[in-house]
């Protein structure tokens, strides 16, 4: 391993090289002191009452908690940083096996969890061609772990729940550790974190504004059209207005390609928060887990990051690539 590469992975010394990471962790500072004056502003409009305001509360302080958990990885290193998305990426399915009942299914939660292991050290060894093969193999052994049980009844179900569950909290959230092997992965980083939050922000502050139609009431009923649109316009822009200083220097500085990065970053974080609430309300459930007070489950929080950390990776790789210029497979060599 070069002394580059282990000062990427480790090197938090050089967790400021990049103007823009203080600039966007400052900015996240700066959302967290103002929010509550949002809730302020709310309960002068009466658009909150005493159980809606002591629940934003709850929420405040369970965010204070988890901005520490994820900007401490991403500023002390790359590798910490991978790691932060695996942890995030078992406790995601353990909530969704425990919700659907996959647990039950031992042999498919197996291979889920050793895909996870897998990509994971796909992504810490730099090996792209590995993190590109392990989605349709991981997906091939979950189609057949459990034929040797001869039990045909079910085999659709607990297949397809195993097949959602690798590649949205496996494969989906693993590319937002893969943007770690870029050598200014951190401002990138943030900043896709500090959109996809503030895009949760502003759809909920618009909302409970100005917000009357609901945008789909049997799936979420708090979530308006107003909202909706408040935050596709905020949150793009926004990144078009941060994405120049981070981007500086190559074909992403544009802003237009910038505000379409802002519009794939909100739309998609609404999404997959839909996805989850779909999810919810057919289990009948309110939450998926209980491990954050005040926001239910890991995953009830982080729902808006398993569709963007894919398309994110994939729009930016487009124009800029991640890691181009950093040596591959690091640990398996190549």
């Amino acid at each position: 391993m070069s002394s580059a590469t282990h000062e990427r992975l480790f090197g938090y010394r050089h967790a400021f090289d990049h103007p823009m990471t203080a600039v966007l962790a400052l900015a996240i500072v700066a959302v967290m002191v103002a929010a509550p004056l949002l809730f302020l502003v709310l309960q002068l409009l009466g658009r909150v009452g005493p159980s809606q305001r002591r629940e934003l509360w709850r929420r405040y302080r369970s965010w204070l908690a988890l901005i520490l958990l994820m900007l401490g990885p991403v500023l002390l290193g790359a590798a910490w940083t991978i790691l932060l998305v695996f942890i995030l990426s078992l406790l995601c399915f353990r909530e969704f096996a425990r919700a659907t009942g996959l647990f039950r299914e031992k042999v498919i939660s197996l291979v889920v969890v050793l895909g996870i292991f897998a990509v994971t050290f796909a992504v810490l060894d730099h090996w792209y061609d590995l993190f590109v093969a392990l989605f349709p193999l991981t997906i091939g052994t979950i189609a057949l772990a459990t034929l040797g049980a001869d039990r045909p009844q079910g085999y659709i179900q607990r297949v397809a729940l195993g097949v959602l569950g690798y590649a949205l909290f496996g494969c989906g959230l693993a590319h937002l550790g893969y943007m770690a092997n870029d050598k200014h992965y951190r401002p990138q980083i943030i900043l896709i974190l500090l959109a996809v939050e503030a895009n949760d922000v502003f759809a909920y502050t618009c909302g409970k504004a100005v917000g009357r139609r609901k945008l789909v009431p049997h799936t979420s009923p708090n979530k308006t059209v107003a909202g909706a649109v408040g935050a596709l316009v905020l949150t793009t822009l926004l990144v078009a207005g941060l994405g120049p200083s981070v981007y500086e220097g190559t074909p992403l500085e544009n802003v237009g390609f910038l505000a379409l990065l802002g519009v794939i970053i909100s739309v998609l974080g609404q999404m997959g928060d839909l996805m989850l609430s779909s999810v919810k309300r057919d289990l009948g459930l309110k939450d998926l887990g209980a491990s954050i007070p005040g926001h239910g489950g890991v995953l009830d929080r982080f729902d808006s990051l398993i569709l963007v950390a894919p398309a994110v990776f994939h729009y930016v790789g487009f124009f800029v690539g991640f890691g181009l210029d950093q040596p591959l497979r690091i640990f398996t060599g190549g």
